[in-house]
């Protein structure tokens, strides 16, 4: 529940965290809402892939005569592509469009467990098919181009890439979770804020510093995609390290916002004090 505030020149909102998401939510399963939210999913992680890989093969193919878009193009694509999915579908599925997200989330109980694996289905099921079109629209290109596969770098050992997809995970899930905020939006209702750019933002960031390294994962679905219509050795058995390290990022991030930015356990527990002490 929300109500006015007067802060001077402006009114700002008070809010009320809203209530955890259940566990397992049956009721949900029988709503239009809930599979028309996986769909939202799938379509636009199926786009996401299509233009971002799309874009990292014809950087390779057009990089020997210096006219590939180069890394600075690539970053461009990715985080310009989450901007405007998320946009789409924020009102929809919330525009997750990475099952890092969709973790994190679960881990906070902003969505329920059936939620969260169809969800992540739903991504990695659209990754793999915006690849296959790629693959299929530009079968030259994209055998040549290295099919847009996220692999640890020569001169990097896995350990560095490792601790490059859980920091850059980190920072992504951190500003989901920043711009997405309850008390944000309540406190700025004044100011026309909008949460895909700073994520999109971010998603750009991240690429930029992480390129040369891993060519960016930060996204499970991203990375098991290519793998899998790519089909070599190395990028699938790479992959554990393009699903450990978002997944470590995303609980990292989730726990620092929840538990030492908004005082989660300590709320919980003064909560648990006071309903001890009502019924003494």
């Amino acid at each position: 529940m929300a109500m006015e505030v007067d802060h001077g020149d402006h009114q700002a909102k008070d809010y009320e965290d809203p209530p955890p998401a259940l566990f397992l939510d049956r009721k949900e399963l029988r709503l239009w809402s809930f599979y028309r939210a996986i769909i939202a999913e799938f379509v636009a992680t199926l786009l996401f892939l299509y233009i971002t890989i799309s874009t990292v093969i014809g950087n390779q193919k057009n990089i020997a005569n210096c006219q590939g878009v180069g890394p600075l193009g690539i970053a461009w694509a990715f985080g310009g592509m989450i901007f405007v999915l998320v946009y789409c579908t924020a009102g929809i599925s919330g525009g997750h469009i990475n099952p890092a997200v969709t973790f994190a989330l679960f881990l906070a109980r902003k969505v329920s467990l059936p939620r969260a694996i169809m969800y992540i289905l739903a991504q990695c099921v659209g990754a793999m098919c915006g690849v296959a079109l790629v693959d299929w629209f530009q079968k030259a290109s994209y055998v040549s181009g290295g099919g847009g596969v996220n692999t640890v770098q020569k001169g990097y050992s896995k350990t560095a890439a490792l601790a490059t997809e859980i920091l850059g995970t980190f920072v992504l899930v951190y500003t989901v979770f920043s711009a997405t905020d309850p008390k944000r939006k309540a406190r700025d209702s004044h100011v026309p804020v909008l949460a895909p750019l700073p994520i999109g933002f971010a998603v750009f960031m991240v690429h930029l510093a992480t390129i040369p390294i891993t060519g960016t994962g930060i996204n499970p679905a991203r990375s098991f995609g290519p793998a899998i219509v790519y089909g070599r050795k190395q990028p699938l058995k790479d992959q554990w390290i393009f699903w450990l390290g978002p997944l470590v990022g995303a609980t990292a991030a989730a726990a620092y916002h929840q538990y030492v930015l908004r005082a989660a356990g300590i709320k919980a527990l003064r909560s648990f004090r006071s309903q001890s002490n009502t019924t003494q």
